[in-house]
C-alpha cells in the first residue's frame, strides 16, 4: 500500500470542482501524492556563499509549500563537490558534507509544516557551473557558446565515478535531512545532460559513444540513489525531451525519448519533461511563446514510458494542465515562475480566487539575476525573496490618512491597494475611463505583450477588494488638489514625452501611445525616436503592419531597459522584421520627408520618413509644485519619477504603499 504523508480533502473547494484532474491523487513509486501540483526546484541565490541555508531561503520555501496545498514542493538543486565545479550559482545550497544536513533539514521541516511533500534535488551544473572557480568539468572539452560561462575540461574515468558517488552521498544526506522525494537534475546544460548529449559528449569509454553509453553515468546515478533512498522515497529525474541543439548536432528527439526509456529501465519513478538548453538559440519560456505550446512533448513522453510525466514550461493557468491530465497527456503540473510571481497561486485556484492571482509575465528577470550573481527577485512580485523580512509585509497604519493617487496605472494601483489594506482611505484619479495607464497601449505590442495586462487585472481586483475608490475621466488639476486637501498625494502620472524642435504643429510627428492605441495614423516609412522598450515595441507593432521602420535612440544599445534573458529575442525580432536601429544617436533636424541623424561622434546623415513616432520619455514634474505649496505629503512613483519599466512601477508602488 502506498505511503500517505498528509491527509487532504479537497472535495468542498470550488477549485477542485472546476479543475478536478488537478486535485486528485497520484502514486509516485510507493508514495501517494494528494494532488497533481508541484513547485519545481528553482535556484534563488538566497543562501550564503558557503552553501549554507539562510532564513531568507527557509521563508521563501515555506511560502511556496503553503501554495501547493499538499502537493510536491522542491527546494533548489544542491551542488555536491567540495571543489565547486558543480556549483552554478553563488547562493546555491551545498550538500558535499554532513555539516549541511542541519540547514537542509530546516527546509524540509518548513515544507512539512505546511503539510506538503518535501522534494530534494541533486544538481551538478556542469557547463553552467564553476561559478566561483576558474574552470568546470564535463564529459568532453567542448568550447562554450555563451561567454558568461567558464571553460569546461574533460573528466577522467575516475572523476566520472567520483561524481556518481557524490550524487549518491548527497542523496543520503537529503534523506537524513527528512526529504520525501529525491530528484536528479539532467536538463538545460547541467552535467548529466552534458553526458547524455551528443553535442557535449565525445567520449570513447563506457560513458560515451551511442545513446546508451552516453546515458551510463545517468543510469549509475539513478541506481545508486535508489539504493540509498529505499523503497518509500521516490526517485525521479528531469530530462530534456528536445535539446533544441540541432545547429551543433545535439540529440535528436528520438534519442531524447530513448533517454526517457533508459531512465525508466534504471528505476526512475517519474520524469520531469523539459526542453532546451541555456545554449539553445530557440526561445522556450519567454512570453513570445504561446501558453501550452509544449504540451505535445509531455504527451509524446507518456507514449514512450509508463511512469508519471511532469511538465512546467508555459503553463501559467490551471485550465491547460487540467485538460492535459484529463486527456492522458500529463500527470503532474509543475510550476516554477508562476509561483515566484505568486507563491499562493495553486491555493488561490483551489479556493476559487483566481482573480487574486498575480500572474507571471514571462520576462525572465528571475533568470537574468541568477546569472549575474544576484539574489533572485521578481519583475512583478515585490515580496519575492523578502518573505523573511517583516518590513515587506503590509501592517496596519499607525495613522490612517486620506490619500489621493493621481494615475491608475501599475504604479498607482499597486500603491493604492497596499495602502488601503493598511487602513488608509484611498482615492485614485485618472483622466482615462479605465485602469491600466500607459500599459493599456504598451500591451498592444506584438510577441506576447498582451500578457502584461494580467498585472493590471490583478491590481484592479485587489483595489476593489481593499475598498479603493476610483474617479475616472477626472484629470487632476492644481485646483482639485487645493479643494480636496488630502493628507497625502502620490503622483503616478506616467512620463511626459519630449518635443522635437520645430515639431509642435506638425502632423507627421506623433506619440507612441497614440500609435499603439490607433488614434494616430502613420505613413509607410517611419522613424521611431527612442531605442528603449517602448520604442522597440512600437517599431515591431508597425513593422508587423508592413511599415518600413527605423529606430533612432540615445542609448548605446537598443533595449537598454530590457533584461538580458529576454533582450536577445527582441534583437532577433527587429532583424527578422527588417527594423534598422541607429543607437547612440539623436535626431538633430526634422525636415519634410526626412530627419537628420547625429551620431555620438558628430557624424550626420539623413533618413527618409513619412512619420516620426516619439517614444523618448522624461520625468513628469506636473502637480508637484501645488502639492508642495500646500504642505501636503508628496510621493512620486513609477515613470513620473524616472521613466523605467513595469517592474519599477510595481515595486515603487508597493514600497510607497507600505511607507505612507
Amino acid at each position: 500500500m502506498a505511503k500517505v504523508l498528509f491527509e487532504w480533502d479537497y472535495s468542498s473547494y470550488p477549485g477542485a470542482k472546476a479543475y478536478p484532474n488537478l486535485f486528485k491523487p497520484i502514486q509516485m513509486g510507493n508514495l501517494m501524492v494528494p494532488n497533481r501540483i508541484k513547485y519545481a526546484a528553482t535556484e534563488d541565490n538566497l543562501n550564503d556563499h558557503n552553501g549554507f541555508i539562510t532564513d531568507a531561503d527557509v521563508a521563501y520555501m515555506r511560502s511556496r509549500a503553503e501554495g501547493v496545498v499538499g502537493g510536491l514542493c522542491f527546494m533548489q538543486g544542491v551542488y555536491m563537490d567540495e571543489a565547486g565545479k558543480g556549483q552554478g550559482y553563488v547562493g546555491q545550497a551545498a550538500c558535499w558534507d554532513d555539516k549541511y544536513v542541519e540547514g537542509l533539514k530546516r527546509i524540509a521541516d518548513a515544507i512539512h509544516g505546511e503539510k506538503a511533500i518535501a522534494g530534494f534535488q541533486l544538481m551538478d551544473c556542469g557547463r553552467v557551473g564553476a561559478v566561483e572557480v576558474e574552470s568546470g568539468h564535463g564529459p568532453s572539452t567542448v568550447p562554450q557558446r555563451l561567454r558568461i560561462f567558464k571553460p569546461m575540461y574533460e573528466m577522467t574515468n575516475a572523476e566520472v565515478k567520483e561524481m556518481v558517488q557524490q550524487h549518491v552521498d548527497a542523496a543520503k544526506r537529503g534523506v537524513e535531512a527528512g526529504f520525501d522525494v529525491m530528484e536528479i537534475s539532467g536538463i538545460v546544460g547541467y552535467l548529466i545532460s552534458n553526458f547524455v548529449s551528443s553535442y557535449t559528449n565525445r567520449r570513447t569509454d563506457e560513458y560515451g559513444g551511442d545513446i546508451r553509453g552516453r546515458c551510463q553515468a545517468m543510469v549509475e546515478i539513478i541506481q545508486g540513489v535508489k539504493e540509498v533512498c529505499g523503497p518509500d522515497i521516490p526517485v525521479g529525474i528531469r530530462l530534456c525531451s528536445e535539446e533544441l541543439l540541432n545547429d551543433v548536432k545535439g540529440n535528436t528527439p528520438e534519442e531524447s525519448m530513448e533517454t526517457y526509456k533508459i531512465a525508466e529501465e534504471a528505476g526512475a519513478d517519474y520524469i520531469s519533461c523539459t526542453l532546451g538548453w541555456q545554449e539553445s538559440i530557440f526561445p522556450v519560456i519567454s512570453r513570445d511563446i504561446p501558453q501550452g505550446n509544449w504540451l505535445y512533448l509531455a504527451k509524446r513522453a507518456k507514449e514512450n514510458v509508463k511512469i508519471p510525466i511532469q511538465m512546467a514550461y508555459r503553463l501559467f493557468t490551471p485550465d491547460k494542465p487540467d485538460k492535459a491530465v484529463a486527456d492522458g497527456g500529463l500527470d503532474i503540473w509543475e510550476i516554477c515562475r508562476s509561483m515566484i510571481a505568486d507563491p499562493l497561486m495553486p491555493k488561490k485556484v483551489l479556493e476559487g480566487r483566481e482573480d487574486e492571482i498575480r500572474h507571471c509575465v514571462a520576462c525572465n528577470l528571475c533568470l537574468a539575476r541568477l546569472f549575474r550573481d544576484a539574489p533572485m527577485t521578481c519583475y512583478i512580485n515585490p515580496r519575492c525573496a523578502h518573505e523573511h523580512d517583516e518590513n515587506f509585509t503590509p501592517k496596519p497604519a499607525e495613522e490612517e490618512k486620506e490619500i489621493m493617487i493621481v494615475g491608475a496605472g501599475p504604479a498607482g494601483m499597486e500603491c493604492a491597494y497596499v495602502a488601503a489594506q493598511r487602513g488608509h482611505e484611498v482615492h485614485v484619479y485618472d483622466k482615462r475611463g479605465e485602469v491600466g495607464g500607459t500599459l493599456l497601449d504598451a500591451s498592444r505590442a506584438p510577441y506576447g505583450d498582451e500578457e502584461l495586462m494580467t498585472c493590471v487585472n490583478y491590481q484592479k481586483t485587489m483595489c476593489e477588494k481593499a475598498g479603493v475608490q476610483f474617479h475616472f475621466n477626472n484629470e487632476v488639476t492644481d485646483e482639485l488638489i487645493a479643494d480636496e486637501m488630502p493628507d497625502t498625494v502620490v503622483l503616478a502620472t506616467g512620463p511626459v514625452y519630449p518635443v522635437i524642435e520645430d515639431s509642435e504643429d506638425r502632423d507627421d510627428v506623433v506619440n507612441v501611445l497614440d500609435v499603439l492605441s490607433g488614434k494616430a495614423q502613420v505613413g509607410e516609412t517611419v522613424v521611431v525616436w527612442g531605442n528603449r522598450k517602448p520604442g522597440i515595441g512600437v517599431a515591431l507593432f508597425l513593422a508587423k503592419q508592413g511599415k518600413k521602420v527605423t529606430i533612432v535612440g540615445k542609448e548605446k544599445s537598443a533595449g537598454f531597459d530590457i533584461n538580458p534573458s529576454f533582450k536577445w529575442r527582441y534583437m532577433i525580432y527587429l532583424k527578422q522584421n527588417g527594423v534598422m536601429a541607429y543607437n547612440d544617436c539623436d535626431i538633430e533636424e526634422l525636415n519634410d520627408g526626412e530627419i537628420i541623424v547625429k551620431t555620438y561622434d558628430g557624424y550626420r546623415f539623413p533618413v527618409k520618413c513619412d512619420t516620426v513616432v516619439v517614444s523618448e520619455r522624461e520625468a513628469n514634474e506636473s502637480l508637484k509644485k501645488i502639492v508642495q505649496a500646500e504642505g501636503i505629503e508628496l510621493f512620486v512613483i513609477g515613470d513620473a519619477l524616472v521613466p523605467r519599466n513595469l517592474s519599477s512601477a510595481v515595486h515603487d508602488g508597493y514600497r510607497i504603499g507600505l511607507r505612507i
